[in-house]
């Protein structure tokens, strides 16, 4: 493996190298590049690249790179890509198991269980360190439970429609042991250890505004309940809270929709506040830090990230202003930070 010192020489000669083409190839735009021995064509840009990280880069992520400053010399490609890092694997022969000289990778397994049919996407993806689960919500309504058992995957799933409502988020609720999705006007409570064929669960029907995101708020002060963050497309984040009790007590007078018993939204307590102006792309709590996070595309109110306390009072709450917004966000412990993307 190379060396940290030899591996930061040459990513410095890499961009150098780079930084070349992209003057030569602004020159050759604005006519006034002439052809002589300093001239770095895909030959030369290939040796060279070779030369610096050896093995570590593919023939294919060389050439795609290449391409990448040929065509566009304004947008720079960062130097992670020359390493494959933001494509996929297309040829299948590298052994997921083997570490990349320069970036070390974990072992990969590939679920060749097919959850979504055609014209179907998947909307949230959520793992279960402690149950070793593994939770998918798709577009259209599948929701799937992996289950790593024996080194194999073990998969349940079920599917829902209501209407033409999309799935647009999934979480999992420690405590009641269910699954929980929002749709654009429903919350679904999945009983997933029912058998595929008696699947069972809860519909929280109607929602007011359209739900985009969902999280569970991981607390461990009461067993016998669990709470959710929502957040929808007026800027309104929600809390919701639920107890077996209320699986008895809130049933609606309505019926069922498909397998799934309906809860009249109107019974639920759920406090909720307008902390941004445009569409909650995301919710998040932290329990290391006893806060919640959520994000906007909102210029103005882009980042929040305070108590839950504050979503049933109207004290000022911590925000901060991004440009264009912020579309994703995570806490690292270790490192005490937290980062966002615009």
């Amino acid at each position: 493996a190379l060396e940290s010192i030899d591996f930061k020489n040459a990513l410095e000669q890499f961009q150098n190298l780079v930084e070349k083409m992209i003057i030569q190839k602004t020159k050759e735009s604005s006519g006034l590049c002439t052809k002589d021995g300093d001239e770095i064509d895909y030959d030369k840009f290939y040796s060279t690249t070779r030369t610096l990280f050896g093995p570590a880069v593919k023939d294919q992520n060389i050439q795609a790179f290449f391409r990448k400053i040929m065509s566009n010399a304004d947008e720079r490609p960062e130097w992670p890509e020359i390493f494959g890092c933001f494509t996929g694997e297309r040829d299948g022969m590298s052994s997921p198991s083997k570490e990349s000289m320069v970036l070390l990778i974990s072992e990969k397994q590939q679920i060749t269980h097919s959850v979504v049919k055609r014209k179907d996407i998947i909307k949230g993806i959520v793992k279960v360190p402690l149950l070793d689960l593994t939770i998918t919500a798709s577009q259209r309504g599948v929701l799937t439970v992996f289950n790593k058992q024996r080194k194999s995957f073990f998969s349940y799933s079920f599917y829902f429609h209501q209407d033409t409502a999309w799935i647009t988020g999934c979480d999992y609720l420690p405590n009641l042991k269910y699954v929980v999705a929002v749709t654009e006007s429903t919350v679904i409570l999945w009983d997933y250890k029912s058998k595929e064929s008696k699947s069972d669960g809860f519909v929280i029907k109607p929602m007011k505004n359209c739900l985009l995101c969902v999280c569970t708020v991981t607390m461990a002060d009461n067993l016998a309940k669990d709470t959710i963050l929502m957040g929808d497309d007026k800027g309104y984040v929600y809390l919701l809270t639920i107890t077996s009790d209320d699986f008895i007590m809130k049933q609606s007078k309505t019926g069922k929709v498909s397998q799934f018993k309906v809860l009249d939204s109107e019974s639920f307590d759920i406090p909720k506040r307008k902390l941004h102006d445009d569409w909650v792309g995301k919710v998040k709590y932290f329990p290391a830090l006893k806060r919640f996070g959520s994000c906007s595309t909102d210029s103005i109110n882009s980042f929040v990230l305070d108590d839950i306390k504050r979503l049933e009072d109207q004290l000022p709450v911590k925000e901060f202003s991004v440009p264009k917004g912020v579309n994703a966000f995570t806490y690292c412990g270790k490192a005490k930070v937290i980062v966002t993307g615009g």
